[in-house]
């Protein structure tokens, strides 16, 4: 496998990645151009794929920049692919970007997610705490 910064066109196979992880869904909002949009706002998206097929898909790692961290987000290998390490890999390619830019990196990861938390907190992430994350999907229901 090989890890590689996202190219135009990437989206269907990032898709059934996440489709296949539960990464992703409808209400999300997530498609092509915001991944796009978000790159070009200072973030990055890997893709890690087949050495031989660079379409084939196999992993995602969405990096988002709010002009004071990075957040890591979609982090994820698809189910035929888990627990051969690659994980580790594409993790590592994640944070080789983070130090570069020179910024910190946070993410969300579910409790249950055991798997997942050895993985982060071995690369030296932290517990933030007991933060309730709380949000606004349907932005037409904010009544001002």
């Amino acid at each position: 496998m090989k890890v590689r910064q996202y190219m135009h066109g990437d989206f269907p196979g990032i898709m059934e990645v996440w489709s296949a992880t539960g990464l992703s869904r409808p209400e999300r909002g997530d498609d092509e151009a915001t991944i796009e949009r978000s790159i070009a706002m200072g973030g990055a998206m890997f893709v890690m794929c087949e050495e031989d097929d660079d379409r084939k898909v196999t992993g995602t790692s969405w990096l988002t920049f709010d002009g004071r961290r990075l957040h890591m987000h979609h982090f994820g290998i698809a189910p035929a692919f888990q627990g051969r390490g690659l994980s580790a890999e594409l993790l590592r390619e994640s944070l080789r970007l983070v130090k570069e830019k020179g910024y910190q990196v946070k993410l969300e990861v579910h409790r249950t997610n055991e798997a997942a938390v050895r993985l982060y907190r071995k690369a030296g992430f932290e517990y933030l705490g007991d933060y309730d994350v709380y949000i606004i999907r349907d932005i037409q229901s904010i009544e001002i």
